[in-house]
């Protein structure tokens, strides 16, 4: 009986020395400018199977409220 008594403080103590819980890093979200309407001039470009649209040196994605700037 003092035996088990014995293993249970043990595995009592070891098991203090675990944490469940995880950190969790939460990043800041990027700021980004939304364009709702792109210039007539633009071009559609395709890389990679993904369709952009480029316009004065910057390709541009659509999204569901409109156009932003990404990095090809």
């Amino acid at each position: 009986m003092m035996k088990y008594l014995v293993y249970t403080l043990v595995l009592i103590f070891a098991l203090s020395f675990n944490s469940c819980a995880s950190r969790v890093v939460v990043k800041e979200p990027a700021k980004v400018t939304v364009v709702k309407k792109l210039p007539r001039q633009y071009k559609v470009v395709r890389l990679k199977g993904k369709r952009y649209y480029y316009f004065n040196g910057k390709h541009y994605r659509k999204t569901r409220k409109g156009y932003v700037v990404v990095r090809v």
